[in-house]
């Protein structure tokens, strides 16, 4: 058990070996991996050794690598990589590094400071393939984003010259000025490789906790505790489920002594609204909410906060004049205050991790050293619970501070206008993210601040909250701008309830790819990650994976006024796919308008996707592993998933696999129909690992867009022997019309038995039966505001028996509004 007082360090290990490193008296490089080098020119001939923000860990297995010096230049070779140097100033004409192999683009060179040529295009059909960028404060649509570590001319580098210098007894130092530090990634096209090297040098992303998967409620609004219980208990009735309370900064007194200054910075309780903090935290947590508190901690520590005097004390200044004890991150003594005196006693509160609500810009009182930064580094290693001999996997919920902030997660994107255009945005902002590995980002969901109430624009947000990394609604200090289902109307609140349902019935996916981030791959991924050859990948900016199963695409324009529905344009590689919350069979290969009313965006996954779910309809507060799991699986092909749940625990030296985990294989065969639960296996403590979900559960298995046909049956066994099996039908996941699919349930099933589940169709092999395209032609017309006439003749002409293509040169003969003709071609041609 670490000391109650003290930062914490870091494990690094930012020594290079040896036989990585080519140098000369002013220059250095280091080959780090096989397309990843470290270029420093120093002109006094100092390299640095310590590491960085960004770089933690450089001592490295070595690639296999060549080394040609002729005396004026130098040019080092590897599996994947070319590198020529003068041996001088690092210019254009004297450094190039250029990427070698498959899947890289025309001339893939990189020289010292040439413009991107995938900035903004060119006629070779490059595009700029973005970063993140620090917030998005007061932004209502597009921001610059800085960029990733990924390329579409297959090579960039990321200049780490004047970030902080991380020092061997825990602490930070600035920058020598003058030298040059680059890590230039040339990995082609290989863009997962290029951000698992990042995580290599920079470390990982860390294991979240299981709760912060769940739905987050905040609000910046002046609650009681009463009214804040009672709101919770609405939600509860209400069949919302949340597994984070965020409290906004009115729990902190905010109307100050005016020679005090404003009241944005506190850190006592606001006893007129919450007389008894600690009951009213445990009450919280009670009813399965984890909770954080937000602060502003750039104003200090002034007189009238409770913690002043130990403040004072701690730091060893009198507090006869009442003087403010100013807030100085380059102050180590000044830190272990802050965290030891100021947050301690809120934690002894219950307080479960910190919102750094930090505005105060990049700079301190020493240069290079970036408040945020600082605060991010500081709060989430000391977020680890000391007490009762065990730690916690930490937490913190901050702005993004640059390279290496993924190691800080979650991320707080700022305040956002609530708009379309904040709402069109945030898609790509969030998949762009990953290309400098920052999979965690946190909006505010449904907008902070200005617009209009708009019950389309709140539903839409909510929809891709529930397909984000993380999910949670926010709103800002205006009585009108809250964000509760039932401020909406009839319609919107039915759907958003049911997709906030959704969203706590997908912890157990999102879970596992929480492991699968720890180990390199973030959980939304842009199209392009996957089929970077493709230049449809790169045109649909808002289209993301999510997760090894599902591909989203959110929509974020308003609907059309005559259809009632709103468009995404989306590209479908080839495959087939199914929409999961609808039912509807497309065949892939091909770009196509996709259209959905209200209650549903298209969520896709093509054949074998296998995706477990929290098998209560109506879930709980908090993240709890379920003994009642639904597995949705989509038929046509071969699916592997393994379910992973654990203790809590904080990974050890090994990452994630260091973890009490429990391993539940499930498996799709499609030759045989059958369905497979094989016994769970523990990685780590046994006992830790089993304690993690519960010994037995009930199974039912969801295959959308499956029928069995008439006297179709399905069988199952639990440890060899045959068990009671219960097949139903059940409509899609959030929606309210859409096609049906097959489910199959058995019950209580031991942990440690094997259970299959084979369906027996009518017709033989399990397929994806056909959409039924005169019920979705009809839906479409029934709700569209065109004349009934014009109804009924497009109706006949869509569902005529005539050829495909006859149909649809019918259609355009009747010269239809265009939005009308796109919906009707999405129908008709979604399954040939």
């Amino acid at each position: 058990m670490q000391p109650e007082t003290g930062l914490r360090h870091l494990h690094t290990t930012p020594v290079a070996r040896p036989e990585a490193i080519v140098s000369g008296d002013t220059w250095r490089i280091t080959v780090l991996t096989d397309a990843l080098v470290r270029i420093e020119h120093a002109p006094g001939g100092r390299f640095e050794d310590r590491a960085s923000a960004f770089a933690l860990h450089r001592d490295l297995p070595v690639p296999e690598l060549t080394v040609d010096d002729t005396g004026t230049h130098v040019e080092i070779t590897t599996a994947r990589l070319r590198l020529t140097y003068d041996k001088g100033p690092l210019t254009t004409s004297g450094l190039s590094v250029e990427a070698l192999g498959g899947h890289t683009a025309y001339q893939s060179v990189w020289r010292p400071d040439q413009p991107r040529w995938d900035r903004d295009g060119n006629s070779a059909g490059l595009v700029r393939l973005s970063g993140t960028a620090r917030t998005l404060d007061t932004a209502d649509g597009a921001v610059d984003l800085d960029d990733g570590v990924v390329s579409h001319t297959g090579v960039i580098a990321l200049d780490d010259s004047t970030t902080l210098l991380l020092t061997d007894d825990g602490w930070v130092a600035p920058r020598p000025e003058g030298a040059r530090d680059l890590y230039v990634f040339a990995h082609g096209h290989d863009y997962r490789g290029a951000v698992r090297d990042l995580f290599r040098v920079s470390g990982p992303t860390p294991l979240l906790p299981r709760f912060a998967l769940g739905s987050w409620w905040s609000r910046y609004y002046p609650y009681t505790a009463d009214g804040y219980r009672e709101l919770m208990e609405r939600f509860a009735a209400e069949g919302i489920p949340f597994s984070v309370s965020v409290i906004d900064m009115d729990w902190h007194v905010v109307d100050v002594p005016a020679r005090f200054g404003s009241g944005w910075t506190g850190y006592t309780w606001n006893r007129d609204l919450f007389p008894d903090p600690a009951a009213f935290v445990a009450w919280l947590h009670d009813h399965g909410l984890r909770v954080t508190l937000n602060v502003h901690p750039a104003d200090g520590v002034r007189a009238f906060e409770d913690a002043y005097p130990a403040m004072a004390a701690a730091l060893g200044r009198s507090t006869d004049d009442e003087a403010p004890i100013q807030f100085d991150v380059t102050d180590r003594a000044f830190l272990e205050a802050y965290l030891d005196v100021l947050h301690r006693g809120l934690e002894r509160d219950g307080v479960d991790f910190w919102w750094l609500d930090w505005q105060s810009g990049p700079h301190s009182r020493v240069a290079g050293i970036d408040p945020l930064w600082m605060l991010n580094h500081v709060h989430f290693l000391d977020n680890a619970d000391r007490r009762e001999g065990r730690e916690r996997r930490p937490l913190t919920f901050s702005r993004y501070a640059g390279p290496g902030s993924h190691r800080y997660p979650v991320g707080f994107s700022g305040d956002s206008a609530i708009t379309w255009a904040s709402l069109d945005f945030q898609p790509y902002f969030t998949a762009s993210a990953s290309n400098i590995g920052y999979g965690w980002w946190s909006h505010d969901i449904g907008g902070h601040m200005h617009g209009v109430k708009d019950d389309e624009l709140a539903t839409r947000w909510v929809q891709l909250g529930v397909l984000s990394p993380i999910m949670r609604l926010h709103s800002g200090n205006n009585p009108f701008t809250h964000k509760e289902p039932w401020a909406f109307g009839p319609q919107a609140q039915r759907v958003q309830t049911a997709f906030l349902r959704l969203r706590h019935r997908l912890v157990p996916y999102l879970h596992t790819m929480n492991h699968r981030a720890a180990q390199g791959a973030p959980l939304v991924e842009p199209m392009y990650w996957e089929h970077p050859e493709a230049p449809e990948a790169y045109r649909v900016p808002n289209q993301f994976r999510f997760g090894t199963s599902l591909l989203v695409a959110p929509v974020t324009q308003p609907a059309d006024g005559r259809l009632g529905r709103g468009a995404v344009r989306t590209w479908l590689p080839d495959d087939t796919w199914v929409d999961v919350l609808t039912g509807t069979v497309y065949d892939g290969g091909r770009e196509i308008v996709l259209w959905r009313d209200l209650t549903s965006i298209p969520v896709l996954a093509r054949p074998g996707a296998i995706v477990p779910l929290d098998g209560a309809h109506v879930p709980v507060n908090g993240a709890e592993a379920p003994s009642d799991l639904e597995v949705l699986v989509v038929a046509g092909a071969d699916g592997a998933f393994d379910l992973l749940e654990d203790d809590g625990s904080v990974p050890g030296p090994g990452g994630p696999t260091d973890v009490p985990t429990l391993v539940t294989p499930l498996r799709w065969s499609q030759s045989s129909g059958t369905f497979t639960v094989e016994p769970v296996a523990t990685r780590g403590d046994a006992a830790a690992a089993r304690a993690s979900a519960p010994g037995a559960r009930t199974w039912t298995v969801l295959l959308p867009a499956v029928d069995l046909g008439w006297g179709g049956t399905a069988s199952a066994t639990v440890g060899g022997h045959p068990a009671d099996v219960h097949v139903d039908a059940f409509a899609p996941l959030p929606g309210e019309t859409g096609s049906t699919g097959l489910a199959v349930r058995v019950a209580d099933v031991p942990a440690d038995a094997r259970l299959t589940i084979t369906l027996h169709p009518a017709g033989g092999e399990v397929a994806l039966a056909g959409n039924d395209t005169g019920r979705l032609v009809f839906e479409l017309l029934d709700a569209a505001r065109i004349e009934y006439d014009l109804k009924s003749r497009v109706m006949d002409v869509a569902t005529s028996g005539h050829p495909l293509a006859v149909r649809l040169g019918h259609l355009e003969a009747l010269g239809l509004e265009p939005a009308l003709r796109s919906a009707l071609v999405e129908i008709l041609t979604a399954r040939g």
